[in-house]
Order: C-alpha cells, then structure tokens, then sequence
C-alpha cells in the first residue's frame, strides 16, 4: 500500500515547469552586491519593491496601528481571539473604496460581496472549486502565469484549454480565437464553465481593451452555464489609470447589472503587486452570486487573512490622504522603471510588446534563437539562466505558442541592479552577433572557396573536354 495519496505523489502540480525551475536556480546562487555579485538576478519574481519607502513612512507616522492600538489603547487581545471568517468590516469597507479608488470612482463595491482568501493564489483556486467540478475546464488567452497550472488544476482537477493568441496582434483576444478553444474543448469531452482573464495581463503587461470585453461578454452570453472570472490584481500598476477597465465597469456600462450574466462574473484582487505585500497573503473574491459568496465563504476558513493583518490594512487604506499619493507615486515609479528597462532592450536590439503596466515586460528575443523552435527556446533560456546568471521566464513556460519570447521582471530589484543586469545581457548578445558575424564570414569564405574550386573544375573540364574532342578529331 502506497505511504502518501495519489494527489502528494501526483505530477500535475507544475513545479516541473522552467519558471519554478528557474527559482529554484536562482535560490543556489542568488546575486548580492555585496556577498555574491556574480550570483544570478532575479528577473522572474513579479514582485513590487518600488514604494516601500511610502509605506515605512506611513507605519513609522502610525505607530498605533503597527502597534495594534486603537486610540492609545492596547486591542492586542481582541485581535488575538478567535474571528469569525467573514473578515472585520472595517478592513472589507476600506478595501472596497481602495479598489473603487483605483478605477477612478467609476465603479463601487459592495463590502459584502467579498470573500477574504490568503492571497490571489486561494482565491483563484477557490472560485474553480466553487464554479467546477473536476473534469471540467476553464479557457484562458495565451499566454498567461505559468502559476495558473498549478493554482487553478492541481487541487481542483480543473482542465485549461488555451485560448491561442498571437503577436500579429498583439496577443489580443479574438472572436475566432475564443471560439476555436471552446470547440477544442468540445473534441476533448470537456464541458467548459468558465473564462480566466488577467487584466492586466500577466504576463504581457497590457490592459484588457473595450472590443476584448465585448468578445468575452458575447459569449457568456450566448453560453448560459459559462463564467468570466477576471484577475485584477495589477489594476494598480496601470502607469495611466484611465487605461484600465474593470470588467464591473464594462457591465456597469452596458446596464447589465443585476442580471444573470451579471451574476456570472467575478473578480479576484489582492494588494500582493498594487502594494507590494506578497508576504501579508491578502487576496479577495469578489462576485455579484450570492451562492458563490457562501461557499467561498464557507471554503476560506482553510486559507484565512490574520485579524492583525487586516486590523493593520484598514487603517492603511483608510488613510486617503495616503493612498491618492501612493497609487500617483507608485504609476509614476512603474512607469519610469519599465522604460528603461524597454530602452535599455532596445539599445542592444531587442524589443519588447508595447505595455501599459504591471511589473514586467514581454520581450520578444527570436531573434537570437538559433532556430524557430522551442528547443532553440529552451537552449537560449538556459544560457541566459546559467552563463549570463539572469532568471527570466522563457514564453514556453507561459504557453505562448510562438518560441522566443520571455518575461522579464523590473520591479523586484535596485535601479543598479537593473543596471546590472542589462550589462550582462549586453555583452551576451555583442558576443553573440560576433559569433554570428564570424559564422557569416566563415559562411561567405567558404562560398567564395566553393565558387572558385568549381570555376577551376569548371575549365579544368572544359579543358579536358576540348582537349578530348581534338584528340577524337585527330
């Protein structure tokens, strides 16, 4: 008899995938400028490390709330006893207007129609346990986080169908494209409830367009039983707020609220990218079913928020004075990071898709590729990974159905270490075009060699040949 279930021992859970591989390299021999400055970069942790020094400035002029105080007085022992699930009310108001804020108070939300999870990840997972069941499928646009194999399928034994997107367009979502993965899933036997967006996009970098949304929404509403579930946990990192649409906007809009499409629709957020704080584990669903409330609320006792952490972010975020600043200061900061990081791209050749925010670009390296294929892909990765000590995640671990492109993370590090890592990826590909020009040169010679060798032959034959003809002629 087996020791562990089939589920510990299984293999689906994509850690197997270049993208945990790539960490998993990169925590052997992580980079220090100090203890180890020819370890590698991390270039794969979509991490916001940007506008910490807001924050601290506001803990260290808050100390109460730090302190778990409330008007001077010590609320330690309230906050230590047990909480009911639902989460405090005052943390659920203060993060409905924060995310009312960062849609420019175009669209509210209801407090009560969120659901508290540890983090996006069980958030993510929860709602494919409350929307499918096992065997069913999910569609999502290629490409998307590598992640999402493992938190939307592992557990759940929810199925993905990519939707293929393509660089013609710019990985835009198309009517055909959307129609071709839900016929595919068809073939495969798999009854599909639902599509994932990330708006924005993880890994692109761009923000979901008006025509995207009406694709989306046309389609669950041809298909009654199927849901849209849109991921917007960089909606503040859009370097220009009023280029970001959330799907409740787009509802709101189209006066479909209250309605049964309406109840088809649900968010997952968190403040893990918006406000760099992956390690409080603070994610959220919100949806408009009221049934899908209660079992998510039911579902996240396994995966609760601390009562200290919420205590804490609800006086954070109840702060506007505050967070006006920060959401300005942290666009603002994203904003002139990813530039340079595009120019830096771009003055040694490389490009990248034209993006509008969250905290990494897609970059388009086929060219450097030795060939057209994703083993080519792979060998390139694990040059970059390993000579050029920079962990960035290769398109295939993605699903990008194009080789050659690969994410690269900018906000996790130093402005230096930015800097740094450019240099290295610099002098990577001058020695790799100096190659290329010495194989183009190598090429030419022996073209050249070839063409001479064959004009010799070339009248050494004639020669011999008309020197045959006289002889026979003789």
């Amino acid at each position: 008899m087996d020791l562990l279930s089939r589920k510990a021992t299984c293999n689906s859970h994509g850690q197997d995938s270049s993208y945990f591989l790539g960490w998993e390299e990169y925590e052997k021999n992580p980079y220090d400028a100090i203890k180890n400055p020819h370890g590698i970069i991390q270039m794969g942790l979509a991490e916001n490390q940007l506008c910490f020094d807001l924050l601290e400035s506001w803990l260290a002029q808050n100390p109460d709330a730090a302190c778990f105080k409330r008007d001077g007085q010590s609320i330690f022992r309230e906050l230590a006893l047990f909480q009911d699930y639902h989460g405090l009310s005052s943390f659920k108001n203060a993060l409905a207007d924060f995310m009312s804020e960062n849609r420019g108070y175009r669209v509210s939300f209801d407090p009560n129609n969120f659901v508290l999870t540890a983090g996006a990840t069980s958030a993510n997972e929860t709602l494919m346990f409350c929307l499918a069941n096992p065997g069913d499928a999910f569609l999502l646009p290629t490409p998307y986080y590598p992640g999402f194999d493992r938190d939307l399928k592992w557990r759940t034994g929810v199925e993905i169908v990519p939707i293929q997107c393509s660089s013609t367009n710019g990985f835009r979502i198309t009517k055909l494209a959307l129609e071709e993965a839900y016929e595919q899933a068809k073939k495969l036997n798999l009854n599909v409830k639902g599509v994932l967006i990330t708006n924005p996009s993880n890994p692109l970098g761009t923000t979901t367009t008006g025509t995207e949304f009406n694709i989306l929404l046309d389609f669950i509403s041809k298909n009654k039983n199927i849901h849209l579930v849109s991921d917007e946990i960089y909606s503040g990192t859009v370097f220009n707020s009023s280029e970001f649409i959330s799907v409740m906007e787009i509802l709101k809009n189209k006066q479909i609220e209250n309605t049964d499409i309406f109840n088809r629709v649900h968010i997952v957020y968190s403040l893990s990218k918006d406000l760099g704080l992956p390690g409080f584990r603070v994610g959220a669903i919100y949806s408009n079913d009221k049934d899908v409330i209660s079992a998510a609320t039911k579902m996240s006792s396994f995966g609760l928020v601390s009562s200290q952490t919420q205590y804490l972010l609800s006086s954070l975020l109840s702060d506007k004075k505050f967070t006006k600043n920060y959401l300005r200061e942290n666009q603002k900061r994203l904003k002139n990071r990813q530039r340079k990081l595009v120019s830096g791209l771009a003055a040694m050749g490389i490009g990248s898709l034209k993006s509008n925010a969250g905290l990494f670009c897609w970059v388009d390296m086929r060219h450097l590729l030795s060939s057209k294929t994703f083993e080519a892909e792979m060998d390139l990765w694990k040059e970059i990974v390993y000579e050029v000590k920079l962990n960035i995640s290769p398109g295939s671990s993605c699903h990008c159905k194009e080789p050659g492109w690969f994410r690269v993370c900018f906000a996790n590090m130093s402005e230096d270490t930015l800097k740094l890592a450019l240099k290295r990826l610099k002098k990577f590909v001058d020695n790799g075009n100096s190659k290329r020009s010495c194989q183009i040169s190598e090429s030419q010679g022996l073209k050249s060699s070839r063409k001479k060798t064959m004009t010799t032959v070339s009248n050494w034959v004639f020669r011999l040949s008309f020197h045959d003809r006289e002889a026979e002629e003789r």
